[in-house]
């Protein structure tokens, strides 16, 4: 292993506050670059390919919370449920109704984020500021009972300008408390506002962040 994956797992841990959970992006990455980052304590991973995602979950210990960061496509949710333990990045209610109805049949209740397009580019998935307001105010959501909503996700846009992606921080943290005090504010469990990756996390929790994904930091480039 050419990569010192508990050094810089450290390193990252150091520079975030008490209250800041780590979501270690493990995509692309062999199992023995988990193991490391597993030896050093950390247990929150991310991943964005089913297949990939189910390999690793077969062999790697069981009490690793697998969070599916990805784009998720509907017809690939019935592989996932049965052990994922948080999908950060749902961007329709279609998706959240076949995954309360892929959990019912796993008897499970799944935890989730609604991903938020805040960023100035095309390539990002997600909901509007207005498309969310509108989906939780149909209230279609409420009737779903293997689902459950615990925040918010997004990711800034990939520029040098730190005041840019600052400001898209921001506007997802605003969201978060109308969203929060319109829908939610008796519900615990809606607590996250997850933003920040490898070259911004540092900002993004100085913007309200409470969960961040890191992987090039931890793990190096990317193995394809």
């Amino acid at each position: 292993m050419d990569i010192d994956v508990a050094k810089l797992l450290h390193e990252v841990l150091a520079g975030l506050p008490e209250g800041v959970r780590l979501v270690a992006v493990s995509k692309f990455h062999p199992d023995e670059y988990i193991e490391a980052a597993y030896a050093e304590g950390q247990r929150v991973f991310g991943e964005s390919h089913e297949q990939e995602l189910s390999k690793k979950a077969a062999t790697l210990p069981k009490d690793i919370e697998w969070h599916f960061i990805g784009h998720l496509q509907t017809n690939k949710v019935k592989h996932i449920v049965p052990y994922i333990s948080m999908i950060d990045a749902v961007d329709s209610l279609k998706l959240l109704r076949e995954i309360d109805k892929q959990a019912a049949r796993c008897g499970r209740v799944i935890r989730v984020m609604l991903e938020l397009h805040i960023a100035e580019e095309e390539t990002k998935y997600g909901f509007s500021r207005q498309d969310c307001l509108d989906m939780l105010a149909g209230g279609a959501w409420r009737e779903l009972h293997n689902v459950q909503i615990c925040g918010l996700m997004m990711m800034a846009s990939n520029v040098d300008d730190e005041a840019q992606i600052a400001k898209e921080f921001d506007e997802a943290a605003d969201l978060f408390r109308e969203v929060k005090q319109r829908f939610f504010a008796d519900d615990d469990a809606f607590c996250e506002r997850s933003w920040g990756m490898s070259h911004d996390y540092r900002i993004a929790v100085k913007h309200g962040s409470t969960m961040v994904r890191v992987g090039t930091g931890i793990f190096g480039p990317r193995v394809y």
